[in-house]
């Protein structure tokens, strides 16, 4: 299993030809506490770059972009329900969608860990 990360704050965990994508403890701490989350739908065909889902916490309403083109294939149903889930476990259980990954080649211009340390800082 590979993580890789988006310049915009996503995090993607790759699972064979399937990517878990969310946002990052990074971007969880700049929003300060989630309120709503909107999540894509099941079948939705995303292509990179596209807004995929909307955060909107007690300061302001941010966009999820997707970090590959592929198909929605499952959603976080928990965090529509528990929206601050997102603040308090933005790197796991927090996950917005499940994708397809349509062209791997996308993944080429994604960062490591190491690299997204370094973005950030």
């Amino acid at each position: 299993m590979t993580i890789l990360f988006t310049a915009d704050h996503e995090w993607l965990r790759i699972d064979g030809d399937v990517a878990t994508i969310g946002v990052t403890d990074y971007a969880q701490s700049q929003l300060g506490d989630v309120v709503f989350v909107e999540l894509p739908k099941v079948g939705r065909q995303l292509k990179k770059a596209e807004a995929a889902a909307v955060v909107e916490s007690v300061k302001a309403a941010s966009d999820v972009y997707a970090p590959i083109t592929g198909e929605v294939l499952e959603v976080n149903e928990a965090l529509a329900a528990e929206p601050a889930l997102v603040n308090s476990d933005a790197g796991n259980k927090a996950w917005f969608f499940k994708i397809k990954i349509s062209d791997k080649s996308e993944l080429d211009g994604l960062m490591d860990e190491a690299a997204y340390q370094t973005h950030t800082a």
